[in-house]
């Protein structure tokens, strides 16, 4: 089994210039700051992506409820860089970014349609609101990445009766407390296949209740990194877990069991 390790990120950037359109050059520049602070190196087309996708959202929200999030400086850290967070841990652990991954609670593709453009991995989006999939599937053809994701609607405890053990990375951002992100991963995660997710400032407790249902489900904290978003825009713990032991009890449950009913 790996390690447990902790690592501190304080990034610096400067201010971003406020645009219509978010996918402007001087934007460009702010992300590439931002996100070389942490050690993530995008090349132009990435960073075009990156951005166009954001602007998608922007324009999409207009129709549908995706996001509250549409101010240019405030998106660019909170979507985009918060996606990228997961990264440097992918990386670190040394796992391939050609491996297949599920992105849980994809909602307006986050972070998943920003780890395929800086990785082009291939994987699937899920949410179960359908029109977020629907939007999610639209960004994805518009950003040329349809042929490597695609988005889903579907809940996870469905997606692992069909897709049992398909996938070597699961990842998901903000969606639901740890033991019930533990339980969903298990059943779709092959043999030592990770789980990496991204939390704003969790608590002691909710590592320990994690701790306790990953012993039960067969996944163990391997590392726990913390970062700060640039200009104290909120604080983030990056923590990834090594699916090494089988599940002690039977998973899938039934549609929120995990939710409702937690194991420990």
């Amino acid at each position: 089994m790996l390690s447990v390790t902790s690592f501190d990120r304080t990034p610096r950037c400067g201010k971003v210039w406020q645009q219509l359109m978010i996918d402007t050059p001087s934007n460009r520049a702010y992300l590439d700051e931002c996100l070389a602070s942490y050690g993530i190196r995008a090349n132009e087309n990435q960073l075009t992506r990156l951005l166009t996708h954001l602007d998608l959202v922007v324009e999409k929200n207009k129709i549908i409820n995706l996001t509250r999030i549409i101010d240019p400086a405030e998106a660019i850290i909170r979507h985009t860089v918060d996606s990228l967070l997961l990264l440097p841990t992918i990386e670190r652990l040394g796992i391939s970014t050609e491996l297949r991954f599920v992105d849980i609670g994809t909602g307006a593709g986050f972070p998943g349609i920003p780890l395929t453009i800086m990785t082009e991995s291939k994987g699937l989006l899920i949410d179960s609101v359908g029109k977020k999939v629907a939007a999610v599937n639209e960004f994805c053809k518009a950003l040329g990445l349809d042929h490597l994701v695609q988005g889903k609607a579907i809940r996870a405890e469905e997606l692992a009766r069909s897709s049992a053990r398909s996938f070597d990375i699961v990842t998901a951002r903000a969606v639901a407390e740890l033991g019930v992100l533990l339980e969903y991963a298990s059943p779709l995660l092959k043999k030592n296949g990770h789980m990496v997710v991204s939390k704003a400032r969790i608590t002691e407790e909710e590592i320990a209740h994690g701790e306790k249902v990953g012993d039960i489900v067969g996944l163990h904290l391997v590392s726990r990194e913390t970062f700060e978003l640039p200009n104290d825009q909120g604080h983030r713990e990056i923590l990834a877990y090594v699916h090494d032991t089988k599940s002690r009890v039977k998973l899938p449950r039934n549609t929120g069991m995990a939710k409702h009913h937690p194991l420990a």
